[in-house]
């Protein structure tokens, strides 16, 4: 025994160096390089609930403070601060879109997608859009990087209203239907696979 003390990271903990080390902005948490201290019990569930220890966390506040931590390094995802990384699990995306402001129309048309932790950000070339189908049902999953490799998966709600914008778009020689943002046009699904 080396007389060391092994600390077991806690959402307590985190909370309070977050706290502590919190400024204006989000932390530039791109900057920090702390020692790994080991997994954290906590889950973000596919429609964007987060978990600790099993429960649902319930303090919004509390949420919002630990998304503004929360890294992806790989494939995986990390709640960071100056002193500690815990690695956590993400069962889809960290975030949700719930819903979206439409300025303009067609090229010069600008989607601003609203998270449930906050954040704001307008599609485009540095925060594309991006539409997965699944392979079996064919089922798409449409998703907006927020920031820093982080997406939030946009509900069904907004990609309804999405599709409602929808227009179709040569992209090397075939035709996609998808929809505009920031300049640069975002392919849902090839044209001939409509219904």
């Amino acid at each position: 025994m080396s007389g060391q003390m092994i600390v077991t990271p806690s959402a307590e903990g985190i909370a309070a160096s977050v706290k502590a080390a919190k400024g204006r902005g989000l932390p530039p948490v791109h900057l920090w390089n702390p020692p790994f201290c080991g997994d954290l019990d906590m889950r973000i569930a596919r429609d964007g609930t987060w978990f600790y220890q099993g429960t649902p966390i319930g303090r919004p506040g509390l949420v919002r403070l630990f998304s503004t931590i929360l890294r992806k390094d790989g494939d995986k995802y990390f709640l960071v601060t100056p002193v500690e990384k815990v690695g956590i699990t993400v069962d889809d995306a960290p975030f949700v879109a719930v819903d979206f402001d439409t300025t303009g129309t067609d090229h010069d048309q600008q989607l601003t997608f609203h998270t449930n932790v906050g954040d704001s950000v307008t599609a485009g070339p540095e925060t594309p859009l991006r539409f997965v189908r699944d392979p079996d049902t064919g089922e798409p999953s449409p998703y907006v990087m927020v920031r820093d490799g982080l997406e939030a998966l946009i509900d069904r709600k907004s990609f309804y209203r999405l599709a409602e914008l929808g227009t179709e778009h040569d992209v090397d020689g075939l035709s996609w239907f998808g929809i505009w943002s920031g300049g640069a046009f975002f392919g849902m699904i090839p044209a001939g696979d409509l219904p």
